[in-house]
């Protein structure tokens, strides 16, 4: 299975990265590492950014990540002084509110704007096409199939967008490996069952990162990018100290740049 996936995996990354100097979006696990052991080969130089509070799982798996691929790392502080800010500016240039597409996307906008490098890439994507959800466990293969085109259509039509908007405002450019369409052709071609998560989740992307020889990388857990940044507990704690629910204060950030505005 890897045989066939790692060769495209090969060209499409190093068609995007080749002469160029690159911030990799990491977080320390299976789908950023993959893009990491690969840009390590290919890009003009490569550095490892991962956002997260103090101690947090992302940035302890990171940090030891880093030194299995031999490649520069840097943390990018999430601090509750700051947090406020960033959430007020992410909605003020993207028009979101929800607070889990906001504390999922927190990492990448501290990425976005503390990055040196014009471009950046990362693993946005993969649990779409390789089926890393938990909420995939135990569905019949048309449900399966059903449920992951719906979700890369919402990733494709709103996380996308907001991403972009956010690179955009400090002048980023970002590359999405997992989204391009020779990857997605060549994972379309496998039997969904083989893609249907069980005991081991995105199984034919651990084959992959198999067989770049990283077994560490294979032997990844999934976390949540705003539970492994620490994100998402801060912002709670920041709402929690206003007597409101998460949801509560950023609609209401929402409200207030709205009455600004006008």
């Amino acid at each position: 299975m890897a045989s066939g996936l790692t060769p495209v995996f090969r060209e499409v990354i190093a068609d995007m990265v080749r002469g160029k100097t690159v911030a990799v979006a990491f977080s320390g696990g299976l789908d950023s590492s993959t893009v990491a052991a690969i840009v390590k080969d290919e890009a003009e130089s490569a550095t490892l950014y991962t956002s997260g509070v103090d101690d947090a799982y992302d940035v302890n798996e990171s940090r030891e990540m880093a030194g299995i691929l031999g490649m520069d790392w840097r943390h990018i502080l999430i601090s509750e002084g700051d947090l406020e800010d960033c959430v007020r500016h992410m909605i003020r240039i993207t028009g979101t509110v929800n607070p889990i597409t906001l504390s999922f996307e927190i990492p990448f906008y501290y990425v976005a704007k503390h990055s040196e490098e014009h471009y950046i890439i990362g693993g946005q994507g993969a649990d779409e096409l390789f089926a890393g959800y938990a909420k995939y466990i135990g569905l019949s293969d048309p449900e399966l199939r059903d449920m992951m085109n719906a979700d890369m259509c919402r990733l494709l039509d709103e996380t996308l967008a907001h991403e972009k908007a956010v690179a955009g405002e400090f002048g980023k450019e970002v590359m999405y490996p997992y989204l391009d369409d020779r990857i997605a052709k060549a994972v379309g071609k496998m039997d969904i069952g083989d893609l249907a998560p069980g005991d081991i989740r995105k199984r034919a992307l651990r084959e992959v990162a198999e067989d770049l020889r990283y077994p560490e990388i294979a032997a990844k857990k999934k976390k949540a990018a705003q539970y492994g940044s620490g994100s998402m507990r801060l912002l709670r704690r920041i709402a929690k100290s206003k007597g409101m629910t998460v949801r509560e204060m950023t609609e209401g950030m929402q409200v207030e740049w709205e009455s600004r505005s006008s």
